[in-house]
């Protein structure tokens, strides 16, 4: 299914944040095409950072129209290390358990990934968060900015 070549070529950032672990949470992704660029969030009134990266992810690759060659790029080792290793493969062969039997964590989240990554051509890149890189800054900050409203929308609440 995957044929390279004719694909649009698509550069993506992705970043999640939380406040707590588990907290208010936010995701954020900017896709990159051809000089033009897309910047989406979000974010969840309780949940992980690492389920925020994974979301992330997901809604970028989500909202391509068609297959494409993507050159995803996080600061999250968790993101890279399941696909770029295999893991995320490994859990959903293994009924969605990690090694040692144990319940792989964001299950729902990685079979949508590996999905997407069936339809479209990932690869995935790490890089240093917080160590100069634009997109990698800016999608921090929107992320942060996410999860700080569902924060701020909760103690409104409290307040009630």
């Amino acid at each position: 299914m995957k044929t390279q070549g004719s694909r649009k070529k698509i550069t993506v950032y992705t970043d999640g944040a939380c406040s707590g672990n588990p907290g208010p949470g936010g995701w954020a992704a900017i896709l990159e095409y051809r000089g033009t660029e897309k910047e989406i969030s979000g974010g969840a009134p309780e949940t992980t950072n690492n389920r925020m990266e994974v979301t992330a992810v997901v809604e970028a690759l989500s909202i391509l129209k068609e297959p494409c060659e993507v050159e995803l790029h996080t600061d999250s080792q968790y993101i890279c290390n399941s696909m770029n290793n295999g893991w995320a493969e490994s859990w959903k062969a293994k009924g969605w358990k990690r090694k040692g039997g144990e319940p792989a964590l964001n299950a729902d989240l990685w079979d949508k990934v590996l999905d997407l990554c069936a339809v479209h051509d990932v690869t995935f890149i790490w890089v240093k968060g917080h160590d100069g890189d634009d997109r990698n800054e800016r999608c921090d900050r929107l992320a942060v900015s996410q999860s700080v409203a569902f924060q701020n929308n909760q103690t409104d609440r409290a307040k009630l």
